[in-house]
């Protein structure tokens, strides 16, 4: 009986020391969408190009948040200032030519109307972001909402 218990240990810890190793080299070869080793020091972000300033950019499906057509890098949106609403303000769209605030922006959760930007809708980015030349990381077959065709 303890030679059987003895072979039984033995080949269980053949077995885990093998499943170990070979899971670490799994792990060495495992890489991320963009083909990058995942344990491979983090990229600066960027490395895109984001076109010049154009028209928006026509929405895929009903509800979309708008693709912002221009560069955003150094803009400030903290808790005290928006620098979107430099230019997408209700007092200032028409004098800059940007894009007015939506009305939902105006709304807190409860539906009622606010006279500021809901604080739930303040931080622009959360919903909207620069359209850019990146390349998509996964094929789909999305196809637009029947009212956007």
């Amino acid at each position: 009986m303890k030679n059987k218990t003895r072979n039984l240990v033995v080949a269980l810890l053949a077995t885990m020391s093998l499943g170990i190793s070979l899971g670490v080299q799994a792990a060495d070869s495992v890489q991320s969408l963009r083909g990058r080793d995942v344990a491979a020091p983090e990229l600066d972000p960027g490395g895109y190009v984001v076109p010049k300033d154009h028209a928006p950019t026509a929405r895929d499906y009903v509800q979309q948040p708008p693709l912002i057509p221009h560069k955003v890098e150094g803009y400030e949106v903290s808790i005290n200032f928006n620098k979107c609403m430099d230019c997408h303000s209700w007092t200032r769209y028409r004098e800059t030519g940007a894009t007015k605030v939506s009305l939902t922006h105006f709304k807190d959760r409860d539906g009622k109307e606010l006279s500021n930007i809901s604080p739930r809708r303040y931080f622009c980015s959360q919903c909207h972001v620069p359209q850019t030349d990146a390349p998509t990381l996964v094929d789909n077959t999305f196809k637009k909402a029947e009212g956007l065709r």
